[in-house]
């Protein structure tokens, strides 16, 4: 299951644009990881203009306010799975949300089962209710 954060620049999208943005990246992790259905967990964070700072680690990327840091904590995913994630969050997101593959930097770690609980102090996936 993966828990997603979404960090952007405060401002530049309406509330309707952020939903659609955090539901592209939902079918995405549907399709691509192969996450079960219900199985959503997004945190999203808007920053002021000054609270970001993105440089292009020298491949000359053009940034701008439509900025998209997307972290994905997961577990058991392939270099290919992952591979295939950050291209179709590019294609899709670029597609229908207007967020330029310039401006979108995705991230993902990985843990174990031991490190998630949903709640009433379990490790659900260690206790069997997962």
């Amino acid at each position: 299951m993966p828990l997603v954060k979404l960090d952007m620049i405060k401002g530049v999208r309406t509330p309707e644009e952020i939903r659609k943005l955090a539901d592209v990246v939902q079918e995405v992790m549907l399709e691509k990881f192969n996450a079960p259905p219900r199985d959503r967990y997004q945190i999203i964070t808007q920053h002021e203009p000054y609270e970001i700072i993105c440089e292009d680690t020298n491949l000359n990327f053009p940034r701008t306010d439509k900025l998209v840091f997307i972290q994905i904590f997961q577990q058991g995913r392939t270099a290919e799975m992952k591979q295939a994630i950050y291209a179709e969050l590019q294609t899709r997101l670029e597609k229908e949300c207007g967020v330029p593959g310039t401006d979108l930097i995705v991230s993902c770690s990985a843990n174990t089962r031991e490190d998630w609980s949903f709640g009433m102090g379990r490790a659900q996936f260690l206790t069997g209710d997962l």
